[in-house]
């Protein structure tokens, strides 16, 4: 929390508890994008229990006038529904932070080290007979606690509710109840936001990381999704529904992750940029038909929405746990290619090259995002349509000159013109069982092994080419002797520890990639050079990016694991680099 413009404040962190049914998320996510509506940037982060009804809900939005790029350290509000809400997440509030609470749900004696704001949401709801509207509310009231405007607020409403005609005069009713309340109440709120100076802009767009995956899918020209509904990724499939129709597009709900890859796989093959979107148990369920898509060359975009593990294990909480079955799952070896968006916004644009990459050199390819990042709202750049390079397959325009096609020739880059069905003269058998050039199955140890470097020179001939795609990002002292190495949705809390310990004078240097698989070798043999100490921090328990750089590099580094389902915090990011450098005499 940092004071600006007299009493306001230029950040905060907000931290909403409940009971789920309570409207928990409701508050957090609509009150986010009110801010963000006005102006201010945001960054949230929520879990949930995996029930469909009960247990305990918590959404954190850190919202200020500056760049956010992490979910913050501690929590400057505490926003509770109940007293649960405030039970399990006051250890979590600064001194001297507040505590917006429901005072007909509970009370709460004074606090020489607190600020309390009570706000009789449950009563106030009886007054307008609509016991629903109890989370609109607290909506309102933090609207008028943190210094937004009112009529920013019932548009953001109109926008997100609009939808319930009947209950949207009872909801814009509860808005102004809970607003006219914090009013009476609280004149001078201590915790009003810095807005000066700052207005909507229409230069920026407000979403979700399922938003941004989907949005980027449509501008790569994808134009046929199926899937099957499974936390966290299910709001990929729901967004394209609405929107996949408008562009010309198929989008079907399949039986079961099974059916849905092979669907993606039958639509690619008949022209159609295809797609699927799951997560890890899915994944594990996709592997047989993946291998297909990789033996037959067909193009395909496979999106695993990373979360806890194994088997069902924390279907709501996050993890980078799936990087080994992203590299190296299925039968036998299985060319592919693996991406990792960095950020809400990345999500957009790494879509667009995972699109590429699969058309460009007929392959199957796997986008690690999680659960963190998925629902993670942030308002972003709008997206740059301008510069956008849109790969297609290369196709044939007919037979060879001997008239017969070559589905599979044998090529210098491994890369061989895929026809259309129905164009003529170039019939062939794609299927999984190995073959000779023309499709045939043949099963010669000498054609495996022809075939096999075929395909796999398609990743060796991607690696060279991907050098001009700018698929790393590399910040901070180049000559550091501590040096970051990640991928994945860390990289936002990595930026802020990073920034904390060069305004110390500690030199760090940090390299993300964006593509795993291919591994940019130049850019990361170049990172290595000189260093003493190379952290690798990740979202798993046996560090398997860094397993992966170890191996590969040859190379000893230092596995910075988080495993709870949980982000990295800023503070975690710092500490271990203050760590690693007071080990190095830094």
């Amino acid at each position: 929390m940092s004071q600006a413009n007299g009493n306001k404040n230029n950040e905060l962190v907000i931290h909403v508890g409940g009971e789920s049914g309570e409207g928990i998320v409701t508050i957090g996510e609509i009150f986010t994008r009110i801010a963000a509506f006005t102006g201010l940037n945001v960054f949230t982060f929520r879990t949930f229990p995996a029930e469909i009804l009960g247990g305990h809900v918590t959404y954190q939005s850190r919202i200020g006038s500056g760049e956010v790029h992490s979910q913050g350290d501690v929590v400057d509000v505490l926003v509770a529904m109940n007293k649960e809400g405030y039970q399990n997440h006051v250890a979590n509030l600064r001194p001297g932070g507040a505590i917006v609470y429901d005072s007909t749900a509970f009370t709460l004696p004074d606090f020489a080290d607190r600020t309390l704001y009570p706000i009789p949401v449950t009563e106030l709801a009886k007054d307008l007979n609509f016991p629903r509207g109890k989370n609109l509310i607290m909506i309102g009231a933090l609207v008028e606690l943190f210094g937004l405007p009112l009529d920013r607020a019932e548009k953001l409403v109109h926008k997100r509710l609009g939808r319930f005609k009947d209950l949207l005069p009872n909801n814009l009713a509860s808005l102004g109840k809970g607003y006219e309340y914090a009013s009476e109440n609280y004149q001078r709120s201590a915790l009003s936001l810095d807005t000066e100076g700052i207005s909507a802009d229409e230069d920026r767009v407000i979403l979700d990381g399922n938003q941004a995956i989907s949005m980027g899918a449509l501008a790569a020209g994808c134009r046929f999704y199926a899937g099957y509904p499974i936390t966290p990724a299910t709001s990929i499939m729901e967004f394209l529904a609405g929107e996949l129709p408008k562009f010309g597009g198929t989008l079907i709900q399949a039986e079961d992750e099974i059916a849905a890859i092979n669907m993606a796989i039958g639509a690619s093959f008949a022209g159609k940029k295809a797609m699927t979107a799951t997560s890890g148990p899915g994944v594990a369920l996709m592997l047989e038909a993946f291998g297909l898509a990789s033996m037959a060359e067909v193009p395909l975009v496979l999106v695993n929405v990373q979360r806890g593990g194994p088997s069902t294990g924390l279907p709501t909480k996050t993890s980078q746990g799936d990087l080994f079955m992203a590299l190296y799952g299925g039968s036998d070896d299985t060319p592919r290619f693996v991406m990792a968006p960095t950020s809400v916004e990345d999500c957009y644009y790494s879509m667009i090259t995972a699109f590429n990459l699969a058309e460009r050199y007929q392959m199957p390819v796997i986008v690690l995002t999680d659960q963190a990042m998925a629902p993670r709202i942030r308002n972003v750049p709008k997206f740059d349509t301008t510069n956008i390079r849109v790969m297609d397959r290369i196709v044939p325009l007919g037979p060879s000159r001997d008239g017969i096609y070559r589905r599979y020739e044998i090529t210098e880059t491994g890369i061989s013109p895929m026809a259309l069905p129905g164009t003529p003269g170039t019939y062939y058998t794609a299927e999984g069982l190995e073959h000779n050039e023309i499709g045939a199955p043949n099963y010669a140890p000498e054609m495996h092994r022809r075939m096999m470097e075929k395909r796999y020179r398609k990743v060796e001939t991607a690696r060279r080419d991907l050098r001009d795609w700018d698929l790393v990002v590399r910040w901070g002292d180049p000559d550091a002797k501590i040096g970051i190495l990640g991928w994945g949705s860390t990289m936002g809390a990595v930026r802020e520890g990073v920034a904390r310990v060069q305004s110390e004078g500690i030199k760090v240097d940090v390299l993300y990639t964006k593509i795993l698989l291919p591994m940019p070798d130049h850019d990361i043999r170049r990172f290595l050079e000189g260093k003493k100490a190379v952290v690798v921090p990740e979202l798993n328990y046996t560090g398997q990016f860094a397993k992966v750089v170890e191996h590969r590099y040859n190379v000893e580094v230092i596995k910075f694991n988080k495993y709870n389902g949980i982000p990295f915090r800023t503070n975690e990011i710092y500490n271990k680099i203050i760590d690693v450098a007071d080990s190095l005499g830094l």
